[in-house]
């Protein structure tokens, strides 16, 4: 079993409540000295000198990234609709995914004519998609495109004769 499968939807409920009400509190980590020099980035990194006051987590200096910011075990991974996500690159992903705990979310990689077999074959079993991107559009433009090429073949061949 995969993570979040083997629990009860409200015992997942309730740690994605209490994950978002430990995110409420949880300050935005800085690295030290970001704010003063622009050659540092602002992500976060391990405060390591032997006088730095970050890390003697002197008042008035950031807060330091600690284990009792962390959310609950059970809501570690979860998308915040409670689905695990599952990465699909193409139809037959799909039908390993279980729809009472999963969520697809579609690789960026995939084109419109294969996203738009994906969002029929998840619409099918019912599977939620946390990308579906914009498929009437998508739907619309395949329809377009295959009627161009096939004019365009037709052409081709009377050109040829």
């Amino acid at each position: 079993m995969k993570k979040g499968e083997e629990l009860g939807k409200s015992t997942r409920q309730r740690a994605l409540a209490v994950r978002k009400r430990v995110k409420t509190k949880k300050p935005e980590f800085k690295r030290q000295e970001s704010w003063r020099y622009k050659r540092l980035a602002k992500g976060w990194r391990k405060p390591r000198g032997l006088d730095s006051k970050m890390r003697m987590k002197v008042k008035g200096w950031p807060r330091s990234v600690a284990v009792g910011y962390r959310g609950p075990k059970v809501a570690r991974g979860l998308h915040p609709s409670g689905y695990v996500e599952v990465l699909v690159r193409n139809v037959d992903d799909v039908r390993r995914v279980n729809p009472e705990t999963q969520a697809v979310r579609i690789a960026h990689t995939v084109g419109a004519r294969k996203r738009v077999e994906i969002l029929a074959g998840a619409e099918e079993r019912g599977i939620h998609v946390l990308n579906p991107g914009r498929v009437e559009e998508s739907k619309e433009e395949l329809v377009e495109k295959e009627e161009e090429a096939e004019e365009s073949k037709e052409g081709e061949e009377k050109v040829e004769s």
